[in-house]
């Protein structure tokens, strides 16, 4: 098994299954070994091949459409991106053994940084800032327009059930002052843009405390981008936040989007994950608490 099943519909995924599927459908790598990676990731089980490969296997339905998404979008993207990005080399069919198509990538050195102990955080918000900023620059024409490239009124009802479920466990009081105020924000008026939809520790690579690769782009799409805005609290500490929002160019109306995404994922994946991912489940109470502390 990879991991702990977070949610109905998990398939089991180990090792020797991948080293089955990797025999059938690229013979070439039979002999590679094959090595889980320990990842608090919810969507993809990860798998080593050999020194060179990593292959990424949806772990319930729900991430099945992200492997052709991935395989369309990542060449285009990332070819024009300052940071590396997957690069897929190859696209695993269904078979008798696993029921969804599923992807082979390079892998990319790097290490998953920590919200708190981040190296270099002021060299890290620009580099991640510059990203965010050329992704924008992208041309949005033909883009699929992202889940979370909406207007964060669209959010309402899941992180209100969501602070119902944490009574008692944060200052729901407080939290949803915040979450109104972040409601107030002025809309998105300009045009859609490309945006990753997901900047997380867990999908940001650091090297030497240099940004060194920026990975799964499943949520990557076109709408309102101050959802990557979130990263400036889910990762940076409150000294590097203006470095990074320098970088990117954000106005005061798209900060304030930015911190209102940050909460609701956060306050939204807390009670999700509180027993089965403990990882995102205290990235989760870390931005809760920035965000209280920014907001004095």
């Amino acid at each position: 098994m990879c991991a702990l099943k977070m949610r109905a519909g998990e398939v089991d995924i180990d090792a020797r299954l991948v080293g089955r599927l990797i025999a059938r459908r690229f013979p070439a790598w039979a002999s590679l070994p094959v090595r889980r990676l320990a990842t608090s990731g919810t969507e993809n089980a990860m798998f080593r091949l050999g020194t060179d490969l990593v292959v990424r296997l949806p772990r319930h339905p729900g991430a099945v459409a992200d492997v052709a998404h991935e395989q369309r979008w990542l060449p285009r993207l990332g070819a024009s991106l300052p940071v590396a990005t997957p690069q897929p080399v190859g696209l695993g069919e269904p078979d008798e053994d696993f029921p969804w198509h599923w992807s082979v990538y390079r892998w990319l050195d790097g290490r998953n940084p920590v919200a708190g102990a981040v190296e270099e955080p002021h060299l890290l918000a620009r580099e991640l800032g510059a990203c965010v900023a050329a992704l924008r620059r992208l041309d949005p024409q033909g883009g699929p327009p992202a889940n979370r490239g909406v207007h964060l009124a669209a959010r309402d009802a899941p992180t209100r059930a969501a602070l119902e479920q944490l009574a008692g466990r944060v200052d729901t009081h407080r939290v949803t002052s915040l979450w109104e105020r972040a409601l107030r924000a002025p809309e998105h008026d300009g045009a859609p843009a490309w945006l990753h939809g997901d900047l997380s520790p867990g999908n940001v690579l650091v090297a030497r405390g240099r940004l060194s690769a920026v990975i799964d782009f499943g949520c990557a799409g076109t709408g309102d981008p101050a959802v990557d805005l979130m990263v400036a609290w889910n990762l940076l500490p409150a000294a590097a936040r203006d470095a990074f929002r320098t970088a990117v160019g954000a106005g005061e109306a798209e900060w304030a989007r930015g911190r209102g995404w940050a909460l609701s994922v956060s306050l939204i994946q807390l009670p999700y994950y509180w027993h089965t991912n403990p990882a995102l489940a205290e990235n989760s109470r870390h931005v809760i608490a920035e965000i209280l502390a920014e907001a004095g």
